[in-house]
């Protein structure tokens, strides 16, 4: 097949990616009519800000009060006017201190005739500045991959909308976090590296390499951490899963899950880095045997396991860090450190996605081989 056809080929099958995942992306944007009765969430503009001294009933838990006058600058209710209670406790994470001309989330509440009868201070407005660094993110894979970064975009919007649009229903609605998030994996794994690189022989070798290592990462996680016995609770997040409404989550299944999606990335990159360095030995030197392909292949899968093993590790030391902090400040001993959940937890996730990695290069760089070279005989010389 000509380069012309597997480019025509790729755009084809990308663009009709999108046109089928088109309405879920539309469903998710629209947002529902409100409805009497409800509780809305809008932005606001500051308008201005009184500080004032807390009163004697409050003055031991509230460090500052805040007279604040808001509009509304979103519909239905754009350009109401509301002035609202800001009290600060002195805690950095749930004080809001607000200023002149600052953006903010609010919640109101809709009374039975949709008229807002109060409104509440949320959170500041955080979403322009993700916006903005998602855009020059774009920008940067557009400016220096050209064609190629813009098929990375497309992917890459692929890859979010099979984990917010199937991955995540399914699992809210019942089904084994494990055996979904393996499928969804596997759909994620092949639509990128087809959609980067074409249906190629090194495709399909890193496609191979990726779901071997995320297989071999999932399946020792969830081996280990059973023998372990990790409860999956280690995270506050997880145990409000509890409470959740819409019937109970499998919490343990979701840890595993996530340690499989969490390796997935450096375990593709990985195998597509190596299926590619395969495919441009060969190209370089048609006549070589089987035996030295797959000796190329493994040559450079060792030397980039090194960096990547250590992308993982560090990914996960780079999220522990206030926790890890936290034990050396208290002189937690290290029997106790290590036998806690939460530190068994991230052990293994990055444990298991480390060996995935590794595994991924002698399957990757067999499969490459064994795709690549003609001359199969010569491995036995």
């Amino acid at each position: 097949m000509s380069k012309k056809k597997i480019k025509a080929l790729r755009l084809a099958s990308l663009f009709l990616l999108i046109l089928l995942l088109a309405p879920s992306l539309g469903e998710t944007v629209t947002p529902p009519p409100i409805e009497d009765g409800e509780s809305v969430v809008l932005r606001g503009l500051v308008l201005a800000v009184e500080d004032l001294e807390p009163n004697e009933e409050t003055q031991d838990f509230v460090r500052l009060e805040q007279m604040v006058t808001v509009e509304i600058t979103s519909q239905p209710f754009q350009g109401q006017q509301f002035t609202i209670l800001n009290s600060l406790m002195g805690h950095p994470l749930f004080d809001l201190y607000l200023t002149e001309g600052r953006r903010v989330i609010l919640w109101g509440e809709v009374d039975q005739g949709g008229e807002l009868r109060a409104i509440y201070l949320q959170d500041l407005v955080r979403d322009t500045y993700l916006y903005l660094i998602g855009a020059l993110f774009v920008l940067s894979l557009l400016i220096v991959g050209r064609a190629k970064g813009l098929l990375t975009v497309v992917t890459l919007a692929i890859t979010v909308v099979a984990v917010a649009q199937i991955l995540l229903p399914l699992i809210i609605r019942g089904y084994p976090p494990i055996p979904v998030t393996l499928l969804v994996a596997a759909g994620i794994t092949v639509l990128t590296l087809v959609g980067t690189g074409g249906l190629q022989r090194k495709t399909a070798a890193a496609a191979i390499g990726t779901v071997g290592g995320v297989l071999v990462a999932g399946l020792l996680a969830f081996w280990i951490g059973d023998a372990a016995n990790l409860t999956g609770f280690s995270s506050e997040e997880a145990q409000m899963l509890l409470y959740m409404e819409g019937g109970p989550i499998d919490v343990r299944g979701l840890l595993f899950a996530g340690i499989i999606i969490g390796a997935l990335g450096a375990v593709m990159d990985v195998a597509m880095s190596i299926a590619a360095t395969s495919h441009e030995v060969y190209c370089a030197n048609p006549a070589i045997c089987l035996r030295d392909q797959i000796k190329s292949a493994m040559n450079v899968g060792r030397d980039v396991m090194g960096t990547m093993a250590n992308t993982l590790i560090l990914a996960y030391v780079g999220t522990s860090m206030p926790l890890l902090i936290l034990f050396m400040g208290y002189d937690a001993q290290f029997l106790t450190i290590v036998n806690s959940d939460l530190v068994a937890t991230e052990v293994v996730r990055a444990m298991a996605g480390s060996i995935g990695l590794v595994a991924a290069i002698p399957l990757t760089a067999v499969s490459a081989g064994l795709l690549t070279v003609r001359k199969k005989k010569a491995f036995m010389q």
